[in-house]
């Protein structure tokens, strides 16, 4: 909690997290009009996968340039312009007449939801590095709070605003004002110069950063898979009600934000290497439990797992950011990018194991997964740390 103080207590430290929770208070508000928009529009499953499929693609257009771009006008100044960019263009999906322009304006809001994304966290590990502190998972614990901030807020003003664009307005407009308010406290900031005058370019730099990705990519993929089916776990394999199916996903999430918050003290006390292990290990026990199909027991599985994946990305990304003669922003991109890619795929992996096998089939497949960072870590995170 040590971290949490450090926010808590000093702007400097609380400005740039702020952004982590405004993306996702931003997402957590759109997400809750996915009903919406499938009606608007008289979509089906495969149609609103389609358009959720063009945020993605912006998503992953946006994570290379962002090095460019943070070269030229800064790390901070970066953060600042895409949350700002980010907030304005979630208005633009509830407003166009038609499934095309869905489409094309989830696409642009996703490119500056992936530079945000990337740049806030190289901007938090710039940070880290020049002040000697770790605060890297709390800010991706207030990304959590947001995103249950978004959510929850907005599941009362749903009832209270009739209109979807004017309670996306709000939000824009709550997020811009205070973001204005305290991005002096960061927008200066640029990435540290590299000890090696040696130019970063091509794959053969980023040798180091393959399996750090690789892991990422991993951690990611059973994030996904999770958020969106674990709804479905629980409804098809446990066979409770609808209204009971979300308590997986509810209990993932709060663990998960617990998690974060307590992780940089963990972090600092054991070690970026070694949390990732436990962690793993932690979230492959999980699955012993979510496997055995009953309501409580999967329920606490849940809750384990997002206790025992709250703490990895961010000890990826700091570890990425790490990376001698890499600046931060590509570190982080590159690390970032194959891991987000495994966010996108893993819910794709599991339907199609459900589909040819069972659900319960695919959350083993999961599993392996966790077992397989679990030795990549071991085997070669580890003597790389040592070297």
């Amino acid at each position: 909690m040590k971290s949490l103080k450090l926010i808590l207590t000093n702007l400097k430290y609380f400005a740039p997290v702020w952004v982590f929770a405004s993306l996702n208070m931003v997402t957590g508000t759109w997400v809750l009009y996915l009903p919406y928009i499938k009606t608007k529009f008289a979509l089906n499953d495969g149609q609103i996968g389609l358009a959720l499929f063009c945020l993605a693609l912006g998503i992953l257009v946006a994570i290379p340039l962002v090095p460019i771009i943070t070269k030229k006008i800064g790390v901070g100044k970066s953060t600042f312009l895409g949350i700002l960019m980010y907030a304005l263009l979630f208005n633009i999906p509830l407003l166009v007449p038609s499934f095309t322009l869905l489409g094309v304006s989830l696409f642009f809001a996703g490119i500056f939801s992936g530079f945000t994304d990337v740049a806030m966290n190289a901007l938090v590990v710039t940070i880290e590095n020049r002040d000697k502190t770790n605060f890297m998972s709390a800010a991706h614990g207030f990304f959590s709070l947001g995103g249950f901030l978004g959510a929850g807020i907005g599941s009362i003003l749903i009832g209270i605003i009739a209109t979807p664009f004017w309670h996306m307005l709000i939000i824009f407009g709550f997020v811009v004002f205070t973001n204005l308010l305290l991005a002096k406290n960061y927008s200066h900031i640029k990435d540290a110069p590299i000890a090696s005058k040696e130019k970063i370019g091509g794959l053969k730099k980023l040798r180091p950063l393959v399996v750090l990705a690789f892991v990422a990519f991993i951690i990611m993929c059973n994030e996904g898979a999770v958020e969106h089916w674990s709804n479905l776990f629980l409804y098809d394999i446990v066979k409770v009600s609808e209204s009971v199916a979300g308590l997986g996903f509810i209990a993932f999430s709060l663990c998960m934000t617990l998690g974060r918050f307590l992780g940089d003290g963990v972090s600092q006390k054991y070690g970026p290497i070694k949390v990732i292990i436990y962690g793993c290990i932690i979230s492959l026990g999980s699955y012993v439990l979510i496997l055995t199909s009953t309501l409580y027991v999967s329920v606490l599985g849940f809750g384990i797992l997002g206790l025992g994946l709250s703490v990895i990305i961010p000890e990826l990304f700091r570890l990425a950011g790490r990376t001698k003669n890499i600046p931060t922003s590509v570190s982080i991109s590159f690390v970032s990018g194959v891991g987000f890619l495994g966010f996108l795929v893993g819910p794709v992996i599991i339907g199609f194991i459900s589909n040819i096998s069972s659900l319960l089939i695919g959350y083993v497949f999961l599993a392996i997964l966790i077992a397989w960072s679990i030795a990549l870590t071991y085997f070669k995170l580890k003597p790389a740390s040592k070297s």
